[in-house]
């Protein structure tokens, strides 16, 4: 058979193949047989592809609904159309909607000559039209099967309008709040932050990729991105090996491991070398170390940046550079689809690249469906019944109500009573877009229930609000700065006189959506514009203040935690969030978050966190002038990770451990009792921390290695058990190396990283 027979048998199999346009059900009779592998599948389309269909599929633009007809407006939408339709675009993201992604689906197998789906990819990174807490803040939740299940909800959303792909989650560790994308991530832990990976990968995932209401998940941003410069987004990252193979990398392995579908390159270099073209990280370490077949995608125009790096002289250079490191995907630089064809007649061994890359891509299209049913996402059936359905927005009031941390309560001023007089005052108390945090996907704006309306459902008749005073000023979107109102005072004597006749003072403070997140990094975190001002006046006539903190990053907040009886960090806790503070606020929920980023005390002491290094100079007690400190502020952070605090109290008692010595074969049995001692049932995350006494490498003073959370009636006791392995006790040394190795350990359990029960045991060859 000639080649020319062969596409022609391939198109009409395929044609036939893709008819059933609601359903995954197709005729046997001209089904490719499933007994065939999905690389044979490859095998076949790869052979009868040229060269210019090869760079196509590694050519990801950003498009609108513009391209879901032939009648572009401009010279540029033309162009990207006929792109499109003769097969130079492999992938596309930002275009919704299920009749919308099956117009530009059809137009490509209907007009391309191999009739090679596209790939739908959009940022889902805490839901699509249902807003879940931002993931800083559901990660305070500690509860894996929550995240789980609101990834998988995510996922249905957006699948059911067409999306395929997610550029999500982002496992980026992170120890400075003043970096914006700290909203987007799971805190400074590497430990927790590769059991949320592996979760939030495992719901968007599901089971099969070929389940069309599952999408491809994203690690990103690979790797370091988190430890840009001063916080200051985008920017150039120092770190050494040990850092990032022992902090930053754990949550990229778990990943790996969990056969994410896609990773991401990051933004910054690595010791000089952009991650986009850094063979260590996309070959030695990702390819080679830990055998990841998936597909890697640049970030926006990521290639086409290392010109500004100083690192490619020109953007064929960039892409030469990129498609050896083994970036697969050029999303938006357009290297690839301008410069690939030329460069493989100059450097011919570059085809042996983009060959591997395609048949990546083209192994991700067979494990997503498309191939049997390239419209198989896009049903507005689908649509309709699932996107923002009453279910969805109930799990979003459960997570709401798991990550919202409760920071500080004397005198137990919380919970409130329904029969108080309660003033409702501040910017964010009648604010329904906030909650909503940056990166809201597909979501209305001003859709989340704000927390006046939920106060007004749970405290009914007894609530009265004044705002007190603006936040921002003029728009507050993804495109543009914010600006923040430093000079209207004309609210505060209203907020003053109703604080004054109230009994209680609820003061909703923080910052705006936009204010964290891509491109929003500060170097003040604290209250901004005239906030902190207004709880100053109000303090003046009514002490007995409950102040609600929204907000995507940790805060400095001092004043506030010396001088408020009360403070619940409720971060942009998404579409419910007013419900879910209400019923916090008056005792339907008892608040059960623990904190997964430490809180500075001031700017200066950032970046902090737990999992710190003991220096050759620690402290030696009292009046100590030579040893690791700042001369105007203590060496611990204002709230640890692990920290949060509930309505009842829970009492730690005989713990014991299997043994005072175990062989590397072994395992350490951790046991320990907990019992709720207070007034109020009750839910605790319980730590487990371990301490490596010496190593070939300087360790962190104590590390993560195991959580429980339980529920307890009052007055019950549980006992908990814990599992202590090699593998927990392990590590990359200098050779990069992942050993354990004997010698001396303590292992801590406790309620929070700065109070633990401890014992010592030996760890033996």
């Amino acid at each position: 058979m000639n080649h020319n027979n062969l596409i022609l048998l391939f198109s009409v199999i395929f044609f036939l193949s893709c008819t059933s346009l609601e359903t995954n059900e197709l005729d046997s009779s001209f089904t490719i047989s499933q007994n065939n592998s999905i690389s044979k599948r490859v095998d076949s389309i790869f052979e009868l592809m040229t060269l210019k269909e090869k760079i196509g599929q590694l050519n990801q633009y950003s498009v609108g609904e513009e391209m879901t007809g032939p009648n572009q407006n401009n010279d540029y939408s033309k162009q990207r159309y006929n792109q499109l339709i003769n097969g130079s675009v492999g992938s596309v993201l930002n275009l919704l909607g299920a009749e919308n992604t099956r117009l530009v689906q059809q137009q490509v197998i209907e007009n391309s000559r191999l009739k090679i789906p596209l790939i739908f990819a959009y940022d889902v990174i805490h839901g699509y039209k249902t807003m879940f807490p931002i993931p800083l803040a559901e990660s305070c939740s500690w509860d894996l099967k929550l995240m789980e299940k609101t990834a998988k909800t995510s996922a249905a959303e957006a699948a059911a309008s067409g999306i395929q792909w997610t550029f999500a989650p982002m496992i980026d560790v992170s120890r400075d709040a003043r970096w914006g994308r700290v909203m987007e991530g799971a805190g400074e832990d590497p430990y927790l932050g590769a059991q949320v990976a592996a979760a939030r990968i495992k719901g968007f995932q599901g089971e099969s990729l070929s389940d069309s209401l599952s999408i491809a998940a994203c690690a990103k941003h690979f790797a370091a991105y988190g430890f840009v410069e001063s916080g200051k987004d985008y920017n150039t990252v120092n770190i050494g090996q040990n850092t990032l193979m022992n902090v930053v990398m754990p949550p990229f392995k778990m990943a790996a491991k969990n056969n994410v579908a896609t990773f991401m390159n990051a933004f910054n270099d690595i010791d000089g070398i952009p991650a986009t073209a850094n063979i260590f990280l996309l070959k030695e370490i990702l390819r080679e170390q830990w055998n990841y077949q998936g597909v890697v995608v640049s970030d926006w125009g990521s290639i086409g940046e290392m010109v500004n790096h100083r690192y490619s002289k020109d953007l064929k250079q960039a892409a030469h550079q990129a498609i050896i490191a083994g970036c697969d995907i050029d999303m938006e630089s357009q290297a690839y689809i301008k410069h690939l064809n030329d460069l493989v007649v100059q450097y011919p061994i570059i085809e042996n690249e983009i060959n591997k890359a395609v048949k990546r891509i083209l192994t991700l299209k067979f494990k997503l469906g498309l191939f049997d049913d390239p419209y198989c996402y896009s049903s507005e059936t689908r649509e309709k019944k699932l996107v923002g359905s009453p279910a969805h927005l109930d799990l979003a009031l459960e997570a709401a109500l798991k990550s919202i941390v409760l920071l500080k309560n004397e005198n137990q001023l919380l919970p409130l009573k329904k029969d108080q007089k309660i003033a409702l005052i501040g910017p964010l108390a009648n604010d329904s877009d906030a909650p909503l945090g940056n990166w809201r996907a597909h979501a209305s704006s001003n859709s989340a229930i704000n927390l006046l309306d939920g106060m007004r459902t749970v405290f009914e008749s007894n609530i009265t609000f004044a705002k007190g005073c603006e936040l921002s000023i003029g728009n507050n979107n993804f495109f543009e700065e914010l600006k923040i109102n430093n000079s209207d005072y004309s609210g505060f004597k209203q907020a003053v006189d109703l604080a004054s006749k109230s009994e209680i003072v609820v003061m909703a403070l923080g910052e705006p959506a936009y204010m964290s997140g891509e491109g929003r990094s500060r170097s003040n975190i604290d209250l901004p514009g005239l906030q902190l001002e207004l709880l100053k006046e109000v303090y003046k006539v009514n002490k007995n203040i409950v102040l609600i903190l929204m907000n995507g990053r940790p805060l400095t907040i001092p004043w506030e935690y010396k001088n408020i009886p009360a403070i619940v960090e409720a971060w942009h806790c998404g579409s419910r969030s007013g419900d879910a503070i209400a019923q916090i606020l008056i005792g339907d929920y008892n608040p059960s978050g623990k904190l997964t980023m430490s809180f500075p005390r001031n700017v200066g002491q950032v970046p902090i966190y737990y999992n710190k290094k003991t220096t050759g100079r620690p402290s030696s007690g009292p009046n100590q002038v030579f040893y690791v400190h700042h001369s105007d502020v203590d060496n611990d952070p204002l709230f640890p990770f692990g920290y949060g605090l509930s309505y009842t109290q829970f009492q730690y008692s005989e713990m014991k451990i299997s043994s005072n010595e175990i062989h590397m074969k072994d395992t350490l049995k951790v046991k320990i009792k907990v019992q709720n001692i207070g007034d109020f049932p009750g839910e605790e995350i319980v730590q487990l921390y371990i301490t490596d006494e010496f190593a070939s490498i300087t360790p962190p003073e104590i590390e993560l290695k195991g959580f429980q959370k339980i529920s307890l009636a009052v007055g019950e006791t549980k006992q908990l058990e814990f599992n202590i392995t090699k593998e927990d006790l392990s590590f990359y040394n200098k050779q990069n190396i992942f050993i354990a190795e004997p010698g001396n350990f303590k292992v801590g359990v406790g309620t929070n990283s700065r109070v633990l029960d401890v014992m010592a045991f030996n760890l033996v060859q």
